[in-house]
């Protein structure tokens, strides 16, 4: 009889267990980026900066809707191909993850976005910039740095008034982020009375750029733009230094990394480059952005490259809602995330409008100088 009611009682303690386990609410949180391919470094630094904010939601202990919850990242590669990508966004919707964050290119997000609209899964976007994403009337888009209407048109009035460029040169690598702010930025040299003297496009891949270079030499441009990534920034500088054009050299977001000396082989002249972040700290916000990379690099030994801050924003802005609705339930919290106002993150305050833009998205301007990033500005 004791044996019997000693099982009974081991049956009852692990019932309760069990019970409080099934009481914890797992939530899953999808990211998706590059981290295989030309621009890895990119997608590694986005998915370790996701990783961070989880890392942190787990130690916290966050409640949503009386259930404390537990935080999973399911990370997927979509390698900057669209097709890849359309691929990771349909195997996180069946996953059936609460929300995503991601993807890192324009040229993945807008395709995967229609994916997840149409299973309501809040999207955010930590570096998508073009335009066209937001602008598809998909009520589950977002993102969390400013578009390439901004950015593009920013860094193109600041090479006519402040760089004072006479013959400017463009070349895009014809995705949908390269060829989106290329497209930006002449406007941007146009409104400002400034004249693009040669236009001229290469793909993500090319390594070899002597043909377009030549061409675009005979034009004696003393400032070249280019939209695309780092990978294929470094080569052009060198080759730029090989047929000896000197001319300042332009561009987004996509190669203002730490990575871009590296990849230029030592090409780079200090103040040569002029680039724009989507994003950027200023005032009550610097400290923090500090602090923030000084702890990324004590826990993953590596330096931030450029979005890590922005996805870390990106997954406590949508655990927030969650947390804020009191489901994680993309159904019932994706209504609350839309109205997001004055998120203190480590980039800035967020705000979404009614496009899930990020409301007064701020620019940084950069030049390098010893191989090191320098920064210029902040510009909203």
């Amino acid at each position: 009889m004791k044996l019997q009611l000693k099982l009974m009682a081991s049956v009852a303690l692990l019932a309760c267990a069990g019970g409080a386990m099934a009481e914890d609410l797992i939530v899953k949180i999808g990211h998706v980026g590059p981290t295989s391919g030309g621009i890895a470094h990119l997608g590694k630094d986005n998915e370790l900066g996701a990783r961070y904010a989880i890392d942190e939601l787990n130690a916290k202990g966050v409640v949503i809707g009386g259930k404390k919850a537990h935080f999973e990242l399911l990370a997927e590669d979509d390698a900057g191909d669209p097709k890849q990508g359309t691929a990771a966004a349909t195997k996180l919707v069946d996953a059936k993850v609460n929300g995503v964050i991601g993807h890192l290119n324009s040229g993945t997000t807008i395709p995967a976005s229609k994916i997840y609209s149409d299973a309501g899964i809040p999207q955010i976007s930590p570096s998508a910039t073009n335009p066209k994403y937001t602008r598809n009337g998909y009520k589950t888009a977002f993102r969390v740095v400013a578009d390439d209407v901004h950015l593009g048109g920013t860094l193109g009035r600041y090479a006519v008034t402040d760089l004072h460029g006479k013959n400017i040169v463009v070349i895009d690598d014809r995705t949908a982020y390269g060829q989106g702010v290329a497209d930006e930025f002449e406007k941007g040299v146009k409104s400002s009375g400034g004249k693009v003297v040669g236009r001229e496009f290469t793909n993500d891949k090319a390594t070899d750029f002597t043909a377009i270079l030549t061409s675009l030499k005979a034009k004696k441009p003393d400032l070249v733009f280019f939209g695309g990534m780092d990978a294929v920034a470094g080569p052009m500088l060198r080759q730029m230094k090989q047929l000896g054009i000197d001319a300042k050299f332009m561009g987004g977001d996509g190669i203002c990394t730490a990575e871009l000396p590296k990849l230029a082989a030592g090409t780079m002249g200090d103040g040569q480059v002029v680039c724009a972040e989507a994003g950027g700290v200023d005032g009550e916000f610097k400290q923090g952005m500090e602090t923030f990379r000084t702890k990324f690099k004590d826990k993953y030994k590596v330096e931030v490259q450029i979005y890590a801050p922005y996805v870390y924003d990106a997954v406590n802005v949508m655990v927030a809602a969650m947390v804020k609705a009191g489901s994680a339930d993309p159904a019932k919290y994706l209504s609350v995330l839309a109205k997001t106002e004055g998120y203190k993150g480590v980039t800035g305050n967020i705000s979404f409008d009614a496009k899930g833009d990020l409301k007064n998205g701020a620019l940084t301007l950069f030049t390098f100088k010893n191989g090191t990033r320098d920064q210029l500005a902040v510009v909203h």
